[in-house]
C-alpha cells in the first residue's frame, strides 16, 4: 500500500459534490436513484426463536408478512404479464412504508475511529493526529466521538483529556471495563460518558474474566450506580452479546436499564451476525428496555453496513463507526457506507444533520495516517442539490 489515500476525488474539501468514493472515471458524482431504493430485508417468513424467550422475539408483524407475501407474488405474477395498477401500487406502497419504518429522530452515530479504529492493522496515532482527527469528524457533524480507554496507558489518558478540552460540539466518550478502577479514571478526565463493557459469550465468562452472569450483574450495578452519581452518561454492552445465551442479555440488559443506563449495547464482535439474526434481536431487545439502544457490528462476513440499516429498522437508536470502517481484524460499519444507507431513507434528514461535503477529506485524512489507498469501490452519495 502507499503511503497516502487516492485523490482522485478532485482535491480534499472541493466543489459542492459529496462522495464517498471516486465517483466516474471522469472524477464526477455518480448520481444514483438511492431515494426510491429500499433494500428487500424481509424476505423469510422463518425468522426462527430466540431461547426461552418465544413470547419477547415476534411482534404482531401482519404488516411485515404482508409486505413479504403479497407484493413478492405481484412481482412473480407481473414476470407472467398479468399484473394490474393496483399490484403496482400495492408495492409501491408496501416499499415506501418500509423505507420510512427508521425512526432517525432519535438516530446517532458514535464514531470509534480513535477508539476501534486504534486496532486497526497499521494505525499508530499520536496525539496530534488524534486532535486532527477528532476536529474533522465534528466538523462532519458526528454525534459522539468514542477514546480508547484511559485507563490503557498514561498516553491514552492524556490524550483522552486533551480532546476533552478541544470545546467540540460532539459528545466525548471513553471505552472501559466493567470495573471501578477504570469508571474512576474515566470520570476524572472530563469526558461526557462512558461505554461500559464486559465479555457475557460463554467464551469469554471462561477464557476473558472468568467470571459468571450473577457477577456481572452484581459488577454492572456497582459500576452503573458510581458513574450516574456523578451526571454523566453510560452505556452497557455485553462484549460478543451476538454469540452469548440471548435470553441471559434480555435479563441482564432489563436490570441495567433499570438501574438508569442511556444506552445498552449489543455488539457483534466476531462479525458472524446475518441482517434476519440481527433484525430478531434487536426487536426482541426494543421489547424489554425503554432505553437507547447502540449497536456495533464488525464486517468479517460482509455484512456490518446491512447489519447497522436493519437494526435502526428494529428499534435501535446508535450505530458504532469508523471512517472507511478501519478496525479490529477488517473493521466495522463505515461511515460512509451507513451515510450512503440512509440517504435512501430520508435524504434531506441525513443532509441537514450532517455536513457531508466533509467526508471525503476525513476519508482522506485518516487514510492518509494508516496508510491506505481509499478503495475503488468506496461508497458514493448523492449530489448536494
Amino acid at each position: 500500500m502507499g503511503n497516502g489515500a487516492s485523490s482522485s476525488n478532485g482535491g480534499c474539501c472541493g466543489g459542492g459534490a459529496v462522495s464517498s468514493g471516486h465517483g466516474d472515471p471522469q472524477g464526477h458524482l455518480v448520481e444514483s436513484s438511492l431515494t426510491n431504493s429500499t433494500p428487500d430485508l424481509h424476505t423469510s417468513t422463518n425468522h426462527g426463536k430466540l431461547p426461552d424467550i418465544a413470547e419477547l422475539t415476534r411482534p404482531d408483524a401482519s404488516a411485515a408478512m404482508d409486505f413479504c407475501s403479497s407484493p413478492r407474488s405481484s412481482v412473480s405474477s407481473g414476470a407472467r404479464g398479468d399484473t394490474d395498477d393496483s399490484d403496482n401500487y400495492t408495492l409501491a406502497s408496501a416499499a415506501t412504508t418500509m423505507s420510512s419504518s427508521i425512526n432517525l429522530d432519535k438516530f446517532s452515530i458514535i464514531d470509534s475511529t480513535l477508539r476501534e479504529g486504534e486496532q486497526f492493522a497499521t494505525a499508530y496515532f499520536d496525539t496530534a493526529q488524534k486532535l486532527e482527527i477528532a476536529r474533522a469528524l465534528d466538523e462532519f457533524g458526528v454525534d459522539y466521538i468514542e477514546l480508547t480507554s484511559p485507563a490503557a496507558s498514561p498516553q491514552s489518558r492524556a490524550d483522552c483529556e486533551a480532546i476533552c478540552k478541544m470545546g467540540l460540539k460532539a459528545k466525548i466518550l471513553c471505552h472501559i471495563r466493567c470495573n471501578m478502577d477504570d469508571a474512576r479514571i474515566a470520570v476524572q478526565t472530563g469526558v461526557d460518558g462512558v461505554n461500559v463493557c464486559i465479555g457475557t459469550s460463554s467464551k469469554l465468562m471462561e477464557h476473558s474474566h472468568g467470571k459468571d452472569m450473577a457477577f456481572i450483574k452484581a459488577k454492572a450495578q456497582e459500576v452503573i450506580e458510581y458513574v450516574k452519581s456523578k451526571d454523566i452518561e453510560i452505556r452497557f454492552s455485553g462484549e460478543d452479546s451476538f454469540r452469548s445465551e440471548f435470553s441471559d442479555i434480555l435479563q441482564l440488559y432489563s436490570l441495567v436499564d433499570r438501574l438508569g443506563v442511556d444506552r445498552v449495547g449489543i455488539a457483534d464482535t466476531v462479525g458472524g451476525a446475518t441482517p434476519l439474526e440481527v433484525f430478531d434481536k434487536v426487536e426482541a431487545l426494543r421489547k424489554v428496555v425503554s432505553c437507547d439502544i447502540e449497536t456495533h457490528f464488525h464486517n468479517d462476513t460482509g455484512c456490518a453496513n446491512a447489519n447497522a440499516f436493519v437494526a435502526l429498522e428494529a428499534g435501535a437508536t446508535h450505530i458504532d463507526t469508523t471512517v472507511l470502517g478501519i478496525g479490529e481484524r477488517n473493521g466495522i460499519t463505515s461511515l460512509g457506507g451507513l451515510m450512503a444507507c440512509l440517504m435512501s431513507t430520508d435524504r434531506r434528514f441525513i443532509l441537514n444533520k450532517y455536513n457531508l461535503e466533509k467526508l471525503g477529506c476525513l476519508e482522506q485524512l485518516v487514510a492518509k495516517i494508516v496508510s491506505v489507498e481509499i478503495p475503488f469501490n468506496n461508497f458514493v452519495l448523492q449530489k448536494l442539490d
